[in-house]
């Protein structure tokens, strides 16, 4: 999307924004005052943080107080704009982490340091991210269940996402897999043709085309997002929004959370500042941690939980030894830019076109309501094109644009060299590009978060370790011979498809043949972008389990009236975007939290379909 369109969007929702701000002033939510006391205190309000407190609030005879650390979505009003999810990054709605210099990875970035956008507002990274809706394989969370994660496996899980869901995709209406009720829209956008041809060629090398979302996740999907008429549907419009007049909810904005209080082995309450005052809140039940995956470890390590040499090191008295921080994995992607001879993709001209701003601001369709990312692949690294009892390895986001058609943005968001961005950004009006994004599911590579000081506002120091076990590479070559068929299916030769050597950077690796291992290897070193999906760090499992840091009811080990729920719990990162599983944790979370089983007439329904 060219910056022309964004200025427009972004002066006709910035005066919104204004109105709305000067309507709203006397419920300016980082000065409500606060209670000194609440039955339940949640810190985090992202993907599962709102869902938590939205689902608590729901019994009237309890208090509930959400903290969040940013401030409100209607701050910036590009967040609801679908096209401008680049423009949010790296915005004050971001938390702008930095990770370690990466060993083995990430050469193309400044100081091979991966750059994190995490969501700093009202609704967490769910509104920042792309919109993908994709809940991960059945598998997956099978394995969880197996692996010590009692009532977590897929029959036990899948209720949580249909009970969140309302599907709008016509031909899931009548799916058993599918929500209808719920506040989280999901809708099929589609932007381009291409988005057809991407399925037809996976259906010409054998793959199903499927509901990704569905009885079968491998094979080649359709887009679904959480997109609802054109503006981009985060849990804070989906859950948090609606019930913010509650009597028995409180949701307190730029209130950073800087420990639990402990006393005894059991959580209290919390500390935080607001306005630059230290506040202490208190618990009457529970406190539940939300922070995400980068978060919620830090609050455990701040407030004494956490390995016990590292919180002697930075001079913390530990209250719990626990393997806070470990196991952190993340979803890497590779782009792999391609050149096509048809007017299809979306360009900057398509982008710029005043058509495509008055279609926006008049009707929220065409190009800016939607998502580039228009189709999926869940694929095996063996080239196996049916499921056959395994969680697959690789994912394939096609994107139907070249996806940094704007210098600036992408040289700031995704942390290029000078060198990468000059070449990468050499414009040829003539040609059309796309790009495939195979995405590493699994990766052998395991990181930490650890803390960089006392300060709770010194950013943790995060390491993922990325592309430290061979084998990750391995696979990520293997998800690019599974691209060379692709590109090789008759329907992609129609459109004259062409691996663009120019923005794969050739000169990089020009020791090594173009396209062997060598070079593939050498060029996903370099280009290794992080997909937003770091999770694992406070990970659960079985009370015996010296990996785990959370119960399978989610409660830190050793210390009662604490819970975390949010990505950081996941037993292992699943087979997709991670915004779908990390809203199911928050409506698991709730029922756990309160005793109570919310989808017993979902799992009627479906025990009668036998799924």
């Amino acid at each position: 999307m060219s910056r022309i369109s964004i200025a427009v969007v972004v002066a006709i929702f910035a005066t919104a924004a204004y109105l709305y701000r000067e309507s709203s002033r006397k419920s300016d939510l980082s000065t409500v005052t606060l209670n000194n006391t609440y039955d339940y205190i949640v810190v985090g309000a992202g993907s599962a943080g709102s869902v938590i407190a939205t689902r608590l609030s729901e019994d009237r005879g309890s208090n509930v107080l959400l903290l969040e650390a940013g401030g409100r979505e209607e701050e910036n009003p590009l967040i609801s704009v679908p096209a401008a999810a680049m423009d949010v990054q790296k915005s004050e709605q971001d938390w702008q982490y930095f990770t370690e210099p990466q060993k083995h990875a990430c050469k193309a970035m400044n100081e091979n340091r991966s750059y994190w956008p995490r969501g700093y507002v009202l609704g967490g990274s769910s509104a920042i991210n792309w919109m993908v809706y994709m809940r991960g394989n059945r598998h997956d969370y099978d394995s969880w269940a197996a692996e010590g994660c009692d009532g977590w496996s897929y029959k036990d899980v899948l209720p949580y996402f249909i009970k969140s869901e309302n599907i709008q995709i016509p031909e899931f209406k009548t799916s058993k897999y599918h929500g209808k009720n719920g506040p989280l829209y999901v809708t099929g956008p589609t932007l381009t043709p291409l988005q057809e041809k991407y399925i037809q060629a996976g259906q010409q090398l054998g793959y199903n085309f499927v509901d990704c979302n569905g009885e079968d996740q491998i094979g080649f999907c359709r887009m679904q997002a959480t997109i609802h008429k054109g503006v981009r549907w985060s849990t804070y419009q989906a859950f948090l929004k609606p019930v913010m007049t509650r009597s028995n909810l409180h949701v307190a904005t730029h209130s950073i959370v800087t420990k639990v209080m402990i006393e005894n082995k059991k959580a209290v309450g919390v500390e935080l500042i607001r306005k630059g005052r230290k506040v202490k809140v208190y618990a009457n039940k529970e406190v539940i941690l939300s922070g995400g995956t980068i978060n919620s470890p830090q609050t455990l390590m701040l407030s004494g939980i956490g390995p016990r040499k590292h919180l002697e090191e930075m001079g913390i008295d530990v209250v719990a030894d626990l393997p806070v921080g470990n196991n952190l994995q993340d979803h890497i992607l590779i782009p792999v830019v391609h050149s096509i001879n048809i007017s299809a993709a979306l360009t900057e001209e398509k982008g710029n076109a005043v058509q495509s701003v008055l279609q926006y601001l008049l009707f929220k369709s065409g190009y800016i309501a939607a998502t580039v990312l228009e189709a999926m692949g869940f694929v095996y690294k063996d080239g196996t094109t049916k499921d056959d009892g395994r969680s697959p390895d690789i994912q394939l986001h096609f994107m139907s644009a070249h996806g940094l058609t704007e210098k600036g943005k992408a040289h700031i968001t995704m942390n290029y060299r000078d060198d990468i961005m000059n070449s990468i950004f050499t414009y040829d009006p003539a040609k059309e590009t796309i790009q495939f994004l195979p995405t590493l599911l699994h990766p052998k590579s395991k990181g930490t978060i650890r803390l960089k000081s006392k300060d709770p506002f010194d950013h943790p120091v995060i390491d993922p370790k990325y592309l430290e076990d061979p084998d990750d590479v391995k696979t990520l070559i293997a998800a690019m011979r599974i691209i060379e068929k692709l590109v090789d299916t008759p329907v992609l030769k129609e459109i004259g498809i062409q691996l663009d050597s120019k923005s794969t950077m050739e000169e990089l690796c020009d020791q090594h043949t173009f396209r062997s291992d060598a070079f593939w290897d050498c060029y996903i070193r370099h280009y290794t972008l992080t997909v937003y999906h770091p999770t694992t760090t406070c990970r659960m499992g079985a009370l015996d389990d010296p990996t785990a840091v959370v119960d399978p009811s989610l409660r830190v080990r050793g210390i009662s009236g604490l819970r975390v729920a949010d990505a950081s719990v996941m037993r292992n990162v699943p087979s997709a975007n991670t915004n779908a599983a990390s809203i199911m944790i928050g409506e698991k979370a709730a029922d756990l939290i309160r005793g109570k089983d919310s989808v017993q007439d979902i799992k009627r329904i479906l025990q009668k379909s036998k799924l």
